[in-house]
C-alpha cells in the first residue's frame, strides 16, 4: 500500500486517540476527588456552562445578524468603514478583553474610582461586573464577528432581491427580513453560532479571569490544584459528550434544510436610510466597535506605556516570552502545514469515500477544547515515555529518564490535533486549482513523483500554504489552555504570562504581552478583509 494512502488514516487516528483515552476514564474507579466534585461543584459547573453558552450564543446572534444586515443591505454614514472594521474584534483574544473590562469597570478600576470622587457616593447602585452577565457580555463582544462574517456573506448573496421578493408578497421591510431574508440565511447563521458555541465551551482564559467556574476551569483545577489526573480526565470526558451532542444536533439541523446556492448579487444600489435612521445605525455600529475594540486597545496602550516607563518592567524576560511564543508558533505552523499538505495530497490521489471520511475526522480537532486535548495527549504520551524508558533500561541498561515529558513534543502534538482544521480549508482550496490536466502536462515533460510536487504543486499551493501558516501561527500564539497545561518547565509564553499576571490582578503589567497578541491577531483579520467587500 502506498504511504500516501495511509496518511489521512494516521491523522484521523491521531485525533481519535486522545478522545478514546479520555472517554476510557469514565470506567475508572471514582476517587475521593471526583466524589468531592459531585457533591460540591458538578451541578454548579453544569448550570454555569449552560447559562454561559446560552447567553453568548444569544448575544452574538443579535449583534452579528443585525450588524450584518445593516452593512450588507443598507446605506448609512460610515457603512464602507464599518463593513470591515466590525471584524477587528476578532484580533482581540477573549481573555485579553476580559481583564481589560475588569480593570476598567471593577470596583477599583478608574471608572468607579472617578465616579466615587465626583459624586461623593459609594456607588451601591453600580452593577457588579464579576458575574454571569459580565462574562456573557465580554465573550459576546469577542465572538460576534464569527456570526457577523458568515451572515453578512449570506445577505450579500441575497442583496435587495430578498426584500423585493418580500414586497411582491405584500410584506414591508421588517416583515421581509424575518419571513424571507432571515430564513434564507439560516445555514450561515447556524455555522457562525456553531463556531461561537465551540469557542465558548472551549474557553479557559476568560472564565479564569472572571473566576467563573465552568468545565474548563474545573479540569485545570482538578489536575493542577487537586493533583488528580483521573478526575480531570473524567470531567473532560463529560465535556466531550456535551460537545459531541451539540455537533450531532447541529448536523441533524443542517440535514433537514435544503437551499439553492446562488451567486453574489450584483452591486445594486443599497437602500438609503433616512438621515435619522441612518445615524442611529451608525451610532449602533460605532458603539459596538468602541466597546469591542477601540476601548480595550486604548486601555492596553495606556497601561503598556505606564508599564514600559516603570522601572519594574523586565524587558529581558518579556523578550524571552516573546521568543518562546514566536518559536513555538513557527514550529507549529511548519509541522501542521506539512501534515495538512500530505493529507490534502493523499485525498487528491485517492479520492475514495473512506479517505474523505478519514480527512473529515482528522479535521474535527478544533471542536475539542484545549483543556481536553491537553489531558488527552498528555496521558498517552506519558505512557509512551514510560515504555521507552523501560525498554532502554532493560534492553541496553541505560537510565534515560523522561524522553518526552518536559519537551515541546506534547504541546506540538496537541496543537497539531486542534489546528489541522484551521489550515485544511486554505490548503485544500488551493489544491482544487490543480487540475488533472496540469498533472498530465507535467508528466508529458518528464516530471513524476516528488519532482512534480516540488516544481508544479508547491508553487501553486504557496498562497494557500502561506494563509494556513499565518492562521496557525496566530492561533498558537493566542492559545492558552494547551500551552499552560503542557508546557515544559520554564517555557512560558505571552499567553501564559498574561494568565499569571491577570490571576494576580496585575492588569498594567499584562498589557504589554496582551498588546503583542492583539497585533498578531490583526494579521488574519487583514487576510479576511481582503476577501470581503470594502
Amino acid at each position: 500500500m502506498s504511504l500516501w494512502r495511509i496518511v489521512p488514516f494516521l491523522a484521523a487516528a491521531l485525533v481519535l486517540a486522545p478522545v478514546g483515552v479520555i472517554m476510557s476514564s469514565l470506567f475508572a474507579p471514582v476517587g475521593e476527588v471526583w466524589q468531592h466534585l459531585i457533591e460540591t461543584t458538578l451541578s454548579l459547573l453544569l448550570i454555569n456552562t449552560f447559562w454561559l453558552a446560552t447567553g453568548v450564543v444569544t448575544g452574538t446572534l443579535l449583534l452579528g445578524v443585525s450588524l450584518a444586515w445593516f452593512t450588507a443591505v443598507y446605506e448609512f454614514p460610515g457603512r464602507r468603514f464599518f463593513s470591515w472594521a466590525l471584524l477587528l474584534p476578532m484580533a482581540m483574544p477573549a481573555y485579553v478583553m476580559a481583564f481589560v473590562v475588569l480593570g476598567v469597570f471593577d470596583f477599583t478600576g478608574p471608572l468607579q474610582t472617578s465616579l466615587r470622587a465626583w459624586l461623593h457616593s459609594d456607588l451601591a447602585w453600580f452593577p457588579d461586573i464579576r458575574n454571569t452577565v459580565g462574562v456573557v457580555i465580554v465573550m459576546t463582544l469577542a465572538f460576534y464577528p464569527y456570526v457577523y462574517l458568515l451572515t453578512r456573506n449570506a445577505f450579500l448573496s441575497q442583496g435587495k432581491r430578498s426584500l423585493e421578493v418580500a414586497q411582491s408578497l405584500g410584506f414591508n421591510r421588517t416583515q421581509g427580513f424575518f419571513k424571507v431574508a432571515l430564513p434564507l440565511a439560516r445555514p450561515w447563521i447556524a455555522g457562525g453560532m456553531m463556531l461561537v458555541l465551540m469557542e465558548t465551551l472551549a474557553d479557559f482564559g476568560t472564565v479564569a479571569v472572571f473566576n467563573y467556574n465552568t468545565f474548563t476551569t474545573a479540569i485545570y483545577k482538578a489536575w493542577f490544584s487537586m493533583f488528580s489526573l483521573t478526575a480531570a480526565s473524567q470531567l473532560a470526558s463529560l465535556l466531550i459528550i456535551i460537545v459531541f451532542v451539540v455537533i450531532v444536533l447541529e448536523q441533524q439541523f443542517r440535514m433537514r434544510m435544503r437551499y439553492a446556492e446562488t451567486k453574489r448579487s450584483e452591486r445594486a444600489q443599497r437602500i438609503q436610510l433616512r438621515s435619522r435612521h441612518g445615524w442611529m445605525v451608525t451610532g449602533f455600529a460605532l458603539s459596538v466597535l468602541f466597546l469591542a475594540f477601540v476601548l480595550p486597545v486604548a486601555q492596553l496602550i495606556f497601561w503598556a506605556m505606564r508599564s514600559l516607563m516603570a522601572r519594574e518592567f523586565d524587558l529581558a524576560r518579556y523578550l524571552e516570552f516573546l521568543w518562546h511564543s514566536i518559536s513555538l508558533s513557527g514550529l507549529a505552523a511548519l509541522l501542521i502545514s506539512a501534515v495538512v499538505i500530505a493529507i490534502v495530497y493523499a485525498a487528491r490521489r485517492y479520492p475514495h469515500f473512506s479517505t474523505r471520511y478519514a480527512v473529515r475526522i482528522a479535521t474535527i480537532g478544533y471542536a475539542l477544547p484545549g483543556t481536553v486535548l491537553a489531558i488527552g495527549v498528555y496521558v498517552p504520551m506519558t505512557w509512551l515515555d514510560g515504555q521507552l524508558s523501560d525498554f532502554l533500561l532493560h534492553g541496553f541498561n541505560l537510565e534515560s529518564g523522561h524522553l518526552i515529558q518536559g519537551t515541546l513534543v506534547i504541546m506540538l502534538m496537541a496543537y497539531l490535533i486542534r489546528f489541522m482544521a484551521v489550515s485544511h480549508y486554505p490548503i485544500d482550496s488551493a489544491m482544487q486549482r490543480i487540475t488533472h490536466s496540469i498533472d498530465e502536462a507535467a508528466m508529458s515533460l518528464g516530471l513524476h513523483g516528488w519532482a512534480m510536487i516540488r516544481k508544479i504543486h508547491i508553487p501553486i499551493l504557496k498562497p494557500g500554504i502561506y494563509t494556513a501558516a499565518i492562521l496557525i501561527f496566530v492561533d498558537v500564539m493566542k492559545e492558552m489552555p494547551i500551552t499552560l497545561m503542557t508546557r515544559p518547565f520554564g517555557w512560558d509564553t505571552l499567553a501564559v504570562r498574561i494568565y499569571e499576571l491577570t490571576s494576580e490582578g496585575q492588569w498594567e503589567h499584562a498589557a504589554v504581552p496582551a498588546g503583542t497578541l492583539v497585533l498578531a491577531g490583526l494579521i488574519p483579520i487583514y487576510l479576511l478583509m481582503r476577501q470581503t467587500e470594502q
